[in-house]
């Protein structure tokens, strides 16, 4: 399997006789524009839950590997009863759950792998939008809007700013939609944490770029929270964004601290290259089975 993980082969992951069982689940959250089903995996069972999001970009399909793994992860150990750095995996299993979407954006993802085919309806506005056949780095969904900054707090900002920019319309990366929550993955999503407020203790969206981790909207931030960021940090070796130094820029995590009330962290990933798969879910792995209980 690859270390950068495309739709096609998270979707035949997740199908392979035996992977899903001992308390692990899989649902659909919703379908994306494109008709692609975008999985929603449980683990455990517990009433106190937190959501792990990956593939916000089409580019990002080493945030999804990284799911994959932990997901992996943790039903190997759960087979074990292991006691996983100083979480028992059956306490985590019966007192706690998981939400986890691997991959938000499969369209986006695919565009990337395989390109655009010319039966696409939308086949000859994506070509002028990307300006080329090249689909390489696109990061949109599959008309060109990008999810990570499709969600309410900071939406107006952010859209001011990528006008400045010239980005006004669909584009491969930066154009944040007509409207907050306009596009089916990222209403879905919003709906999710929407119904299962009073469950959902916090949220990580994990992205690529550099390694940091950072959270938003500071006039909301509670000493929890930034205690929380702090030793995610630590757990990971990745640097801790001040809040002076970061802005609500329609971000899942903005939206969820301000609207939701709840603890929210973006985490920079990094770029897979060959062989860094390992190494990347090695970096995040302690952090992913604790943040359950840091919440």
């Amino acid at each position: 399997m690859s270390d950068i993980l495309s739709y096609a082969e998270l979707v035949a992951a997740l199908d392979s006789p035996g992977v899903l069982r001992g308390g692990v689940t899989y649902t659909a959250l919703t379908r994306s524009i494109m008709g692609r089903e975008i999985p929603l995996i449980t683990v455990g069972q517990g009433e106190r839950a937190v959501l792990y999001v990956g593939g916000h970009h089409g580019t990002e399909g080493a945030t999804t590997a990284i799911l994959l793994d932990f997901i992996l992860d943790c039903i190997r150990q759960r087979e074990r009863h292991s006691t996983v750095f100083e979480y028992s995996i059956d306490y985590l299993f019966e007192k706690r759950k998981l939400y986890i979407v691997p991959m938000l954006n499969p369209d986006g993802a695919e565009y990337v792998s395989g390109g655009v085919d010319s039966e696409n309806p939308l086949y000859r506005r994506l070509l002028t939008m990307n300006e080329g056949e090249d689909f390489s780095s696109w990061q949109a969904n599959a008309r060109g809007v990008d999810l990570e900054h499709n969600y309410a707090t900071g939406f107006l900002e952010y859209r001011q700013e990528a006008a400045r920019q010239g980005i006004l319309n669909g584009a491969p990366h930066g154009y944040g939609g007509e409207y907050p929550e306009s596009e089916p993955e990222t209403a879905a999503l919003c709906r999710l944490l929407r119904l299962r407020r009073e469950e959902i203790v916090g949220v990580l969206s994990l992205h690529g770029g550099e390694h940091s981790i950072s959270c938003c909207c500071r006039e909301k931030l509670t000493a929890k929270t930034m205690a929380a960021g702090r030793a995610l940090a630590r757990l990971c070796g990745y640097r801790l964004e001040h809040p002076d130094q970061t802005k609500a820029r329609g971000r899942l995590g903005d939206w969820c601290i301000r609207e939701l009330g709840r603890p929210a962290y973006r985490i920079g990933c990094g770029h897979a290259g060959a062989g860094g798969r390992q190494k990347g879910y090695e970096s995040l792995r302690r952090a992913l089975f604790s943040f359950p209980f840091l919440v």
